[in-house]
């Protein structure tokens, strides 16, 4: 079984991984394949990154892009995803990272240390 995932925020994307999505509001899909690429902290990606399509194209797969500032907009479920990494550091309660299952996620991972969450 593969895991489909999504990511909200700006995360390190494994190849490995089937990442279906990102959400990223603040940042432009051109400069979101540049920082992929040049990553200052994990080194220059030896792979293929490309857009294509209004979508960030990585070793040939493509990843929708969304640009949402609120979790329950982003339509998760409309490209598959399973699960959903909150990394943004601003949605770290039970609350507010249940908004992204609005949008059609069945778990949220949240990436940052949480008041509530367990």
């Amino acid at each position: 079984m593969t895991v489909k995932v999504g990511i909200n925020g700006n995360a390190v994307i494994d190849p490995k991984i089937d990442i279906l999505a990102v959400n990223d509001p603040f940042i432009d899909l051109n400069y979101m394949a540049y920082m992929f690429k040049y990553d200052s902290t994990h080194g220059r990606f030896k792979g293929s990154v490309e857009v294509k399509d209004g979508k960030l194209v990585i070793e040939g797969k493509p990843v929708t892009v969304f640009a949402e500032r609120d979790p329950a907009n982003i339509p998760w479920g409309s490209v598959g995803v399973d699960y959903v990494i909150e990394s943004t550091g601003v949605f770290t309660t039970v609350e507010k990272a249940s908004a992204h299952l609005k949008g059609g996620a069945k778990k949220v991972v949240i990436s940052a240390p949480s008041a509530d969450a367990p």
